[in-house]
């Protein structure tokens, strides 16, 4: 019999809406029910594409005998922590003071009003089984030890920054000097031989390599030229595109690499690491010109726009590692399978790909050996091994790659998890606008414009301009968090650059406006004044045991540090000096645990690397002001925001500024002071540079 789960839209807790277990999704029914019942609450936190999410199901909340004692002596709850990632944040942050590291599933237990005492991570049936006879035994006869226990975490959980960090107001400092800091905490932890960070499993981090391509920037204008840190970026990303966590032959990333090789991801495919990773290649591009660079933007939109689009203009969250209960039976492919389809193409293609006739890889589980398609030759090097022209061996890769296509298009398709998510959309807004500033590409242009023409009518509430979390057949719900609005706004504006359409500059103020009203800190942080940080609920959202504030940068920089970027733009584009003021706070406040942890907090590093010089306000008037911003944009440039128009406009940038004889004109503004106007690129970029 289905469980209280079917009534839910989630895919992931569908998943389990058939369970034995007796699931309740997070709620008032579930948590006053403990309270009635006086049991202890189980939160059960995953995703649609969890690997071990799925394990745990299979060996112990699909059998009757668990759910027996789980159904008997627990409120069980189940969470999607990609539609509540306030719940799971809270819980994620309880376990981790207990010493337990982080992961998903995450099991965690509560006292009946909701305060935590256990937790843990994936266990194998026979583990779980006797956790739950210790919680229950433990809470029987040793319940006053664990109310204290889930006092004290309840009271950590709601501690302020400044008692939590140490944290007060500072004036913050931009300088080379700080940044050069803020990069040897970087540096050291990263990989010089393979890319990526020096830890196994390797996950991309943006906004790591984000960083490091926006210090180097300011080490050319120094002249200085740190050259190491282009680098690390290029090794970074040329491995990843070569390597296993990336769908050599249908585009799109896979969430990590399990080794410390990029060879053997788990293969779920996650719309946050592909719309954040579409901004950074397209950045490296413009920098570099590399051609395998190009090749992922353009085949990782053609990835997103025939797998994760929706009719309506969205696009879904993620795709399963998992096809017919293997983890990544879709993508591999055994050396039987290759050589009928390759035939004599099959072993300079082995040898390119790193294939191997007993199989590459052991998916384990009791799965047979296979091959993950896997390079870390480039195709010039490869080409020249060969003896075979560049161009020859990309007509024999086109060939071989679409005869495997058709094999894998002919085999049962992971799950699709087509819940859509407003913040992660907004990360894929802003990478789809940047690939289109770096390639004029139109198809871009116009996945983007359907995106946020269906971010501002379908997550948006028209009667209070709010933004809605998550969406799906038609229905969005649950009140928008802190980087919903976080990531649109960035989105937005990169779209306003991308076109200088001014509504989308004015939908991102009035984003910014709600924020600054729903989600600021009004008690204050301690003598020292307010905090300027912002919470990540909303202050009319769901009342939790702790109202926190995301301050790390992980894979998915924090929505503070995302919304602090966003401030200073408008401030510039809008003439705004409160909004930089608040900024500047925000910058001043979180700089002392950015100098001893800026490997933790590198988007907010990227916020330094940018203000350590003034920022170029590049106003283009004239009939040519879209050319002169494609070329702009075609160089690499990240200190600068642009703003334009083919006749007068309203915007402070433009006021004043008008056509040079007919001609399009351009102005270079440091703040907000213009120069004279100048009649061509090259010659911005004198100024500028």
């Amino acid at each position: 019999m289905p469980n209280q789960l079917q009534y839910e839209t989630s895919p992931y807790l569908l998943q389990h809406a058939e369970n034995p277990v007796n699931w309740f999704p997070w709620g008032e029914e579930a948590l006053n029910k403990a309270i009635d019942e006086d049991k202890p609450i189980l939160v059960s936190i995953g995703y649609s594409a969890c690997h071990w999410c799925h394990v745990m199901e299979r060996e112990s909340f699909e059998k009757e005998m668990v759910a027996e004692v789980m159904n008997a002596h627990y409120v069980c709850i189940k969470v999607d922590r990609e539609e509540r990632p306030d719940v799971d944040a809270i819980y994620m942050d309880s376990v981790q003071a207990m010493g337990v590291q982080g992961g998903w599933p995450l099991n965690v237990f509560l006292m009946p009003d909701a305060k935590p005492f256990y937790g843990v991570t994936y266990l194998p049936q026979t583990n779980w089984m006797h956790l739950l006879d210790s919680i229950r035994t433990a809470f029987g006869e040793h319940r006053t030890d664990l109310a204290q226990s889930a006092e004290g975490f309840a009271r950590e959980l709601n501690l302020t920054d400044a008692e939590r960090y140490g944290l007060s107001q500072n004036d913050p400092l931009f300088a080379p000097e700080t940044l050069d800091v803020l990069y040897r905490k970087v540096a050291v932890k990263s990989d010089d031989e393979k890319g990526g960070l020096r830890r196994a499993p390797k996950f991309p981090m943006p906004s790591v390599w984000r960083f490091l391509l926006r210090y180097y920037d300011v080490t050319v204008a120094t002249g200085v030229d740190n050259e190491s840190a282009l680098h690390q970026v290029k090794l970074t990303l040329d491995r990843m595109a070569l390597g296993g966590i990336y769908d050599q032959l249908g585009g799109g990333f896979a969430r990590y690499s399990t080794d410390a090789d990029w060879f053997a991801p788990h293969f779920e495919k996650m719309l946050y690491d592909n719309g954040q990773l579409l901004t950074l290649y397209a950045e490296a591009y413009s920098l570099t010109r590399s051609p395998l660079y190009k090749h992922v933007i353009y085949q990782t939109i053609g990835f997103l726009q025939r797998e994760l689009a929706s009719p309506e203009g969205g696009f879904y969250s993620a795709l399963d590692a998992d096809s017919e209960g293997v983890e990544g039976k879709f993508y591999t492919f055994t050396a039987p399978e290759l050589r009928e389809t390759l035939g004599v193409d099959y072993d300079w293609f082995a040898e390119l790909y790193s294939l191997t006739d007993e199989g590459n890889w052991d998916p384990g589980h009791g799965g047979d050996r296979t091959n993950i398609l896997h390079r870390t030759e480039t195709d010039d090097s490869f080409a020249e091994r060969m003896g075979w022209s560049l161009a020859d061996l990309n007509v024999r890769l086109d060939a071989t790659h679409t005869r495997l296509l058709r094999v894998r298009n002919e085999r049962i398709r992971p799950g699709l998890d087509d819940k859509i998510l407003c913040s992660w959309n907004g990360l894929l807004l802003k990478g789809l606008a940047t690939a289109y500033r770096v390639f004029g590409e139109p198809e871009f242009l116009t996945l983007a414009l359907r995106l946020a023409y269906f971010l501002l009518k379908k997550m948006r509430d028209s009667r209070n301009g709010r933004l809605w979390h998550t969406y799906k057949n038609g229905r969005a719900r649950q009140t928008g968090f802190l980087d919903d609005y976080a990531t649109v706004i960035d989105g937005l504006l990169a779209l306003y650059q991308a076109t200088f359409t001014e509504s989308w500059l004015t939908e991102a103020d009035q984003l910014m406006q709600y924020v600054l009203t729903n989600f600021s800190d009004s008690t204050g942080a301690d003598s020292t004044g307010p905090d300027p940080l912002f919470f990540f609920t909303n202050k009319n959202g769901e009342e939790l045991i702790a109202r926190r504030k995301e301050l790390f940068d992980n894979v998915i920089p924090s929505s503070n540090s995302m919304m602090a970027e966003n401030l200073y733009a408008l401030s510039l584009l809008l003439d705004r000096p409160h909004y930089a003021e608040r900024a500047d706070q925000m910058l001043g406040h979180i700089q002392p645990l950015v100098q001893q942890n800026a490997d933790y907090l590198t988007n907010w590093a990227s916020l330094f690397a940018l203000r350590a010089r003034p920022t170029a306000e590049i106003a283009i008037v004239g009939p040519k002001a879209e050319q002169f911003r494609a070329e702009l944009d075609a160089e690499f440039y990240p200190n600068k925001v642009l703003c334009g128009t083919t006749d007068k406009s309203a915007l402070p940038l433009l006021q004043q500024r008008e056509p040079v004889h007919g001609q399009t004109a351009l102005y270079v503004c440091y703040n907000r002071a213009c120069q004279l106007p100048v009649l061509s690129v090259p010659e911005v970029w004198k100024l500028v540079r």
